[in-house]
């Protein structure tokens, strides 16, 4: 669905996020103070113009409230981010989603009312470092501080040629099967009777521990 995006701070964050967005299609507004990351998108965005977000009036003539999503991707500039963060909100943004270099950073987003706050460089960090630690979870998404998502390939011979329900996966490890890969086709919400096969690539959701555990045992061999 086509929608609408402003984001305020064109430097590699926030730029990768222009260029991919533009690529899928969406309608994207870019704001900087810098002139020279203005023109680097300038033929990419529907829209770019050099505007300071600190100042309410700035966001107001831009309308930002209109927007569907409104991005605050300032880097080291931590007065500037929680001041365009501010006015955002004030002016009646309906999903703020900020960028925070750090701890203090992130706690005082989300006081002033960012709906979303991320740490870009944090969250790749610990992802490196889990597909590092479990190499074959190939993929994690942190739902909330207990629950998490993961794509695990089946290792463990002893997995291998058994049925769901004979593994019993939900009551050992509190997990939910949403589906299996296998051969580059997917199975949404496998029946008790899908019987895996080696390499197969399982999507599960539960509790994050309940993840790691299932990780360790489907890579033992």
């Amino acid at each position: 669905m086509r929608q609408t995006y402003a984001i305020i701070g064109l430097g590699r964050f926030g730029g990768a996020l222009l260029e991919t967005l533009v690529a899928n299609g969406q309608d994207v507004l870019g704001i900087d103070v810098s002139e020279e990351h203005v023109n680097d998108y300038r033929d990419i965005a529907t829209q770019v113009v050099i505007a300071d977000a600190q100042e309410d009036d700035v966001l107001r003539k831009l309308d930002i409230a209109s927007f569907d999503h409104v991005i605050i991707a300032i880097g080291h500039n931590m007065q500037a981010s929680i001041l365009a963060t501010i006015n955002a909100k004030d002016l009646g943004a309906k999903n703020v989603i900020a960028k925070a270099e750090n701890k203090t950073h992130l706690r005082v987003l989300t006081k002033i009312g960012a709906d979303v706050v991320v740490q870009p460089e944090r969250e790749m960090g610990e992802r490196i470092a889990r597909k590092l630690l479990a190499p074959n979870m190939l993929n994690f998404i942190e739902l909330s501080d207990d629950y998490s998502m993961a794509e695990v390939q089946i290792v463990n011979p002893s997995f291998t040629g058994k049925t769901l329900a004979e593994l019993n996966i939900r009551k050992k490890f509190g997990l939910n099967i949403i589906a299996v890969r296998h051969d580059g086709e997917v199975v949404v919400a496998p029946s008790a009777q899908y019987q895996l096969h080696d390499r197969d690539i399982l999507s599960v959701v539960g509790p994050k521990d309940m993840v790691d555990d299932f990780d360790q045992m489907t890579n033992r061999t």
